[in-house]
């Protein structure tokens, strides 16, 4: 595969943390500003979504190829083995990179992956449906973001509070999935993911964290993640829907420090 060039920004300062984004760029932004705080936050949007183009022709975007770009991006963003956070596919991919040595320490929210096959046929439809409404609003997010009827049938499944969500965070995020090129490959392909248990040779800090009211990937699958990876520190996120970002920046940013030494 080819040098990736992602796209990617920069905030704050101290110890580099990577903060590996899909289309939950906007999600993710109250946590990115209090982690900058204390943190150089290296925030980078995977092939396919938001600023980064999808990955070559030809190549199938599976959770290990986007890890794969994404370690092959990190050299040359001055960046070696950094702690990595991210939420679903993001955290997925957060894994393979400490699976692979490429990051020092993994922070997974509610992580792709720990599904059975009608899980992920709920979890990959949802968003299907969620794609079609973004695309069909593309022009006018704000037909769907500036009511809060409009946000709860948008983000139902992503967010415990989704009428919470600010009308620009939510327009935003509608702009992101409708034009997002991965989006629809990366769906397919995920479908397939399975998580695997770490290897004894893989001595990596890993953080996986689950919000109780998560409606994508339900929190039982936080159980099975605690019998796959019992090395691991597992954290509940109280009253957090699947992107607990948007629920609760203040508790998310804590379970990040303390997974990376803050």
């Amino acid at each position: 595969m080819p040098d990736m060039t992602l796209a990617s920004r920069r905030l704050g300062s101290g110890p580099p943390l990577v903060v590996v984004l899909q289309l939950d760029r906007d999600g993710w932004m109250p946590v990115l500003e209090r982690l900058a705080h204390e943190r150089e936050v290296v925030a980078v949007d995977l092939p396919g979504f938001g600023d980064s183009p999808p990955l070559p022709d030809g190549t199938t975007p599976t959770v290990e190829a986007l890890a794969a770009a994404v370690a092959e991006w990190l050299p040359g963003a001055g960046l070696t083995r950094p702690p990595v956070a991210g939420n679903s596919l993001g955290a997925a991919v957060a894994l393979e990179l400490a699976r692979s040595g490429a990051a020092g320490s993994a922070v997974a929210l509610s992580p792709v992956g720990l599904w059975t096959r009608p899980e992920a046929a709920y979890a990959l439809g949802s968003l299907r449906v969620a794609h079609a409404m973004a695309r069909a609003c593309a022009e006018r997010p704000g037909r769907i973001a500036d009511h809060s009827i409009g946000r709860t049938l948008a983000f139902w499944q992503l967010t415990a509070r989704p009428w919470r969500i600010p009308a620009a965070a939510a327009a935003g995020a509608l702009r992101n999935l409708a034009r997002s090129p991965g989006f629809e490959p990366t769906r397919r392909a995920a479908g397939a993911y399975r998580l695997r248990a770490f290897t004894p040779e893989v001595p990596v800090p890993v953080t996986v964290a689950w919000g109780t009211r998560d409606l994508m990937t339900p929190p039982h699958q936080a159980l099975r993640a605690a019998r796959l990876l019992p090395g691991a520190r597992h954290v509940a996120l109280r009253g957090c829907g699947h992107s607990p970002m948007s629920d609760d920046p203040e508790q998310v940013t804590r379970a990040v420090l303390d997974a990376t030494g803050g």
